[in-house]
């Protein structure tokens, strides 16, 4: 695959995978709108692996905890900070598991990538997310976060497995309307972003490193280090921005893709 090809896609997933702007939808519509070839699954899993480095990197002083707490809560305990934050990861990563499996067994999946579907989405939750932001509380912090809380939010980032949803603004909408401040609302929805990109990259992982060549593993390798930073620096932005602006921005962004979107799928 081109240099160039490889860069573009890793840029797309870096930028776009915590912004709440939707990576998945932006990968689906290169393609679609530019005519250049599907990068396929492996690619796919290496831009996420990328993306995953940099959020555990970002957050690495709350991941260790989490990781930290995982022998503690293998046993059935969770008595201390680490074990509850792994246990309330894991019980957020279950619906958007549970919903991915159905998608992906029954064959719908295929048929959620088209542009209409993801001008809607990008419409609908873009204001959606406004909505949140500007008349939703915020009292709650991270410290408040509950198992309740992780189901709820867990339920609202399933919804993001429909193309165009974007998985950090469907949480990010769910943390607000529950009281959550901008700061944590975004800082959970990074955290939880943690055992869904691992869960998905298992998922495809197995058929695509089946069919990876040599030429296919360096692309991997390119794409997934270009990922890393672009996504580095998008987490690094945007969580400095937090304590002075809004989710607005977004907003207006999904919204006028969202209707250049449909004017192209309805002409």
């Amino acid at each position: 695959m081109p240099l160039f090809h490889l860069i573009i896609i890793a840029l797309i997933q870096g930028l776009t995978e915590f912004l709440p702007i939707s990576s998945s939808g932006h990968l689906i519509l290169l393609p679609r709108l530019t005519g250049l070839e599907d990068q396929g699954q492996a690619v796919d899993v290496a831009v996420h692996v990328g993306t995953l480095v940099a959020v555990l990197l970002y957050f690495w002083t709350d991941m260790r905890k989490a990781f930290g707490g995982l022998p503690r809560l293998l046993i059935g305990k969770a008595d201390t900070e680490g074990a509850k934050l792994a246990l309330l990861l894991l019980i957020s990563s279950v619906p958007v598991i549970a919903f991915g499996l159905i998608l992906k067994l029954t064959g719908l999946d295929a048929y959620l990538r088209s542009v209409a579907i993801i001008g809607w989405t990008m419409l609908i939750f873009g204001i959606l997310l406004y909505w949140a932001d500007q008349f939703g509380e915020t009292t709650r912090t991270q410290e408040n976060w509950s198992l309740t809380d992780a189901m709820v939010v867990g339920v609202w980032q399933a919804i993001a497995l429909i193309p165009g949803t974007s998985r950090s603004g469907i949480t990010i909408t769910g943390a607000r309307f529950l009281g959550y401040n901008r700061h944590d609302a975004a800082k959970l929805s990074m955290l939880m972003s943690v055992p869904t990109i691992i869960a998905s990259g298992m998922l495809l992982s197995g058929e695509a490193i089946m069919n990876a060549d040599l030429a296919l593993l360096r692309d991997c390798g390119i794409a997934a280090a270009l990922a890393f930073v672009a996504a580095l620096l998008a987490l690094t932005i945007m969580m400095r921005l937090l304590r002075s602006v809004s989710f607005t921005p977004y907003v207006v962004y999904r919204v006028v893709l969202g209707v250049i979107l449909l004017v192209i799928a309805y002409s």
